[in-house]
């Protein structure tokens, strides 16, 4: 009877154990179930504002400057592809600009808050657009610049192999700069 007795308390023991441990076990998930859905639901804010901060520029923009409308016509830009007047050409982002570099090129004043980027990309000179104007005369355009402010878009051409660079004084004495456009949505 001694023996039945001891097996029956540690075969209680054991229960009380195992079902100890199972709390235990459910409540550790739960805690590591929170905690991974918290640091998920943080990863994935900081892609969305990371897309967003990136993607600003994407979509159809209408054209608004006397340049624009006499040029390009409305244009829509995608991750990897630019449509001026039905024509698409492939496009590659290369790095952001930088508040002063895009201030130099768009607002001297330096007071507007927006994003911009450097593209690199390919538009032969003997492309024309509107009233059989072309962005960089005889030129082929190499590079593009963007600067989204809000709801407005500005863009810039620079023919060129190297990269344009965005200084005041650079800009004023490029020869490379084809011209700046302004968009809104």
């Amino acid at each position: 009877m001694g023996c039945a007795f001891g097996a029956l308390l540690c075969d209680r023991r054991l229960q009380l154990i195992k079902r100890g441990c199972r709390c235990h076990a459910r409540q550790r998930k739960r805690g590591e179930m929170k905690r991974e859905t918290l640091l998920s639901a943080m990863v994935g804010l900081v892609l969305v504002c990371c897309m967003t901060a990136a993607a600003q520029d994407k979509g159809y923009w209408r054209a608004t400057s006397s340049t624009a409308k006499s040029i390009t016509g409305d244009v829509a830009l995608a991750d990897e592809k630019i449509s001026i007047n039905f024509l698409s050409f492939t496009i590659a982002r290369i790095r952001g600009l930088e508040q002063a570099e895009a201030s130099a090129l768009f607002d001297p004043d330096g007071t507007a808050a927006g994003n911009g980027s450097l593209y690199r990309l390919n538009v032969p000179g003997a492309k024309k657009f509107l009233h059989k104007n072309s962005l960089c005369g005889s030129d082929d355009t190499q590079w593009m610049v963007t600067y989204v402010s809000g709801r407005s878009l500005q863009l810039a051409f620079f023919s060129g192999q190297k990269p344009p660079a965005f200084t005041s004084d650079a800009l004023a004495n490029s020869t490379d700069l084809c011209g700046k456009f302004s968009y809104v949505r």
